[in-house]
């Protein structure tokens, strides 16, 4: 019995959910997102919750239904919610700005590094040395985050580079005398 599969995923107001067949679309004050569910699973709505269970009891379905669950989960909330990843930029002349539907960066490359924003996502550089990624979809919005710091990582002598806000980067002694 899967322990996260088990939870029926609450229906917040505002959030239409649309259940036909194996086609899964839910929509909100933020977008719409839709999924094909796998045939081993099925979905059911009742009582403002979706109630996710496996079809059968193959190894394959017992699989899917905690990541269908979670997959239907992250779909209500980022309708109704959204998502946001905070990047942080570390070095001496790093830094971002946005520029109509571009991502600018500067991180000590010849050239200025342009990212063309996607859509369905929006980036904010409230400080030259911090971005903010929001979007209704959660793989997108942490794909974006993940491409924009493969330019740069963070680096472990001096931790120069785009990092995750949080995240803790593992520090190497330098050269000794």
């Amino acid at each position: 019995m899967s322990r996260i599969g088990k939870h029926p995923v609450p229906i917040p107001a505002g959030v239409d959910v649309q259940l036909s067949g194996k086609d899964f679309a839910v929509k909100g004050k933020l977008g719409q997102l839709s999924m094909r569910l796998v045939d081993d699973i099925e979905a059911t709505v009742e009582d403002g919750k979706v109630i996710v269970q496996p079809h059968n009891d193959s190894r394959r379905a017992r699989m899917m239904w905690a990541t269908s669950r979670t997959l239907v989960n992250n779909m209500i909330k980022g309708v109704s919610e959204g998502y946001t990843v905070n990047l942080e930029i570390n070095g001496v002349g790093y830094r971002a700005a946005v520029q109509g539907q571009e991502l600018v960066l500067n991180l000590g490359f010849s050239h200025d590094v342009k990212y063309p924003i996607p859509e369905g996502i929006s980036i904010k550089c409230e400080k030259p040395t911090a971005i903010a990624i929001t979007g209704h979809d959660k793989q997108k919005v942490g794909q974006v985050a993940a491409e924009i710091r493969s330019w740069r990582p963070p680096e472990p002598y001096k931790g120069k580079g785009i990092r995750y806000a949080g995240e803790t980067i593992l520090r190497k002694e330098g050269k000794k005398k």
